[in-house]
C-alpha cells in the first residue's frame, strides 16, 4: 500500500493526488503537561496515529494526512511547565496560511482533525472564516468525541477521553511504548471533585485548580490491549467521515 503521508509522498504524488480530488486531514493537536508518566507530545503522537490509521481503513477513496500542527490552545496547562501555546490571533493565522498552501496546490476539500480539547472552541470559531478566505470545503472534527459512543464499553472507570488518562495512555503504550513512565503510572490519577463556579458561567481555570498531578481519570487502568481497542474505535470512527466526505465529493 502507497503512503497516506503528506511528508513521505513526493510533490509529484502530491500533485496527482489533488489531481484526483483527494480528501486532505490536517491534524491539528498541542505539546502540554501530561502528568508524571507521559511525555508532552501526547496530544499530537495519538492524533497523527488516529489519522493515519482511519485513512488506511478508508483505502477506497482518496485520502492524504498533512503533517500534524504540534502546537494548539494550551494556556490551561501553562503552569505545570513544559507546554507551547499559541494566542487566538496567532493560531488562527498558522490555519488559515496552511490550508491556503493546501488550496493552492490544487485540494479543494480538508478535514480538520483535532487532538485537543482546548482547540475545539477556536476551531468551531475560525470556521466561518476558513469559508470565507478560501475556496475549500473544509470540515473539522475532534477525534475521541467522533468515538465517543464506543468507548465507554472499552474502559473500566472512564467513560470517554480525559487527560492522560485510561484511554490517552493505554493508546501511547501502543503507538509510542516507550515513551511511558512505568515507574511513575502509581502516580497518574486524578478527578474533577468538588470544583468552585457555575457551568453556566465562563471562567479561564488553570489545570492546577482542576489536578495536582496534573492527570483527570486514572492511567493505572490503562493496558495495551485497551490501546488497541481505543486506538482501532477512534480509527473507524473517523474512516466512516472520510468515507462520507470521499463520497460526497
Amino acid at each position: 500500500m502507497a503512503s497516506v503521508l503528506w511528508m513521505e509522498l513526493t510533490a509529484e504524488e502530491l500533485r496527482a493526488k489533488a489531481a484526483r480530488d483527494a480528501v486532505v486531514v490536517l491534524p491539528v493537536a498541542s505539546v502540554e503537561q501530561h502528568g508524571p508518566h507521559l511525555p508532552v507530545g501526547v496530544d499530537t503522537v495519538l492524533c497523527g496515529g488516529v489519522c493515519k490509521a482511519a485513512a488506511e481503513k478508508a483505502s477506497d477513496i482518496e485520502i492524504v494526512v498533512a503533517p500534524t500542527l504540534w502546537c494548539g490552545m494550551a494556556e490551561h496547562h501553562m503552569t505545570f511547565g513544559g507546554t507551547f501555546t499559541f494566542d487566538i490571533p496567532t493560531y488562527r493565522a498558522v490555519l488559515l496560511s496552511l490550508l491556503k498552501s493546501i488550496e493552492r496546490h490544487g485540494f479543494h476539500r480538508v478535514l480538520i482533525v483535532n487532538g485537543h480539547g482546548g482547540n475545539i472552541a477556536a476551531l468551531t470559531a475560525f470556521l466561518p472564516d476558513f469559508a470565507r478566505e478560501t475556496r475549500l470545503h473544509v470540515e473539522a472534527t475532534t477525534y475521541f468525541l467522533l468515538a465517543q459512543a464506543a468507548l465507554p464499553a472499552l474502559l473500566e472507570d472512564q467513560k470517554g477521553v480525559q487527560h492522560a488518562c485510561e484511554v490517552e495512555t493505554s493508546m501511547m503504550m501502543v503507538l509510542a511504548p516507550g515513551c511511558v513512565r512505568e515507574d511513575k503510572r502509581g502516580e497518574a490519577f486524578g478527578a474533577l471533585e468538588g470544583l468552585p463556579g457555575r457551568p453556566e458561567v465562563s471562567h479561564h481555570r488553570s489545570f492546577r485548580e482542576m489536578t495536582g498531578s496534573g492527570v483527570i481519570g486514572d492511567a493505572r487502568r490503562a493496558s495495551p490491549a485497551k490501546g488497541r481497542a481505543c486506538l482501532d474505535a477512534c480509527a473507524e470512527a473517523l474512516a466512516g467521515l472520510l468515507r462520507e466526505m470521499g463520497r460526497a465529493g
